[in-house]
């Protein structure tokens, strides 16, 4: 997978600005997209769970608390946009296996997990997240990964 494509690239990394406008976290918009060959498969941003109130409604728990980005992912409304790509494709019967992901962030260990078992061969992101041991473990597990820079 690791031949060169800057047009695809960026033409996925383009389509995650547009994504990222529907996320509901008052934090960080993320956008994440499931391409195989050169298709999308799912999409997705990050927020609450459906039919439960939104941050932009209740607030940040996280803020309130005073945790830093990066640590304590269970104390959050929200889903990240990478396990809600997942979602969507297995909502909808879509297989990932052998698939890449486009992110507007690195991914953190608990999607980091969720992405290598999902069979995702290759990460492109863009911007950087602080959770080393993630990047890590894709490295580990064989996933390709691609900070990516506009040309």
């Amino acid at each position: 997978m690791s031949e060169k494509r800057p047009e695809w690239d960026e033409y996925f990394m383009n389509l995650l600005d547009v994504i990222k406008t529907r996320s509901t976290c008052l934090r960080r918009h993320v956008a994440a997209v499931i391409v195989k060959d050169r298709q999308i498969l799912a999409t997705g941003y990050n927020g609450s769970p459906k039919g439960v109130a939104h941050c932009e409604e209740v607030g940040c728990l996280r803020e309130k608390l005073h945790i830093p980005s990066g640590e304590r992912h269970e104390l959050c409304r929200g889903t990240h946009a990478e396990q809600n790509a997942i979602i969507q494709a297995a909502v909808h019967g879509v297989s990932i296996e052998g698939s890449e992901i486009y992110i507007t962030d690195s991914p953190c260990i608990l999607c980091s997990k969720m992405l290598i078992n999902a069979g995702i061969k290759r990460v492109t992101y863009r911007g950087d997240y602080p959770d080393s041991l993630a990047m890590d473990m894709l490295r580990e597990a064989g996933v390709e990964l691609i900070q990516y820079k506009k040309e």
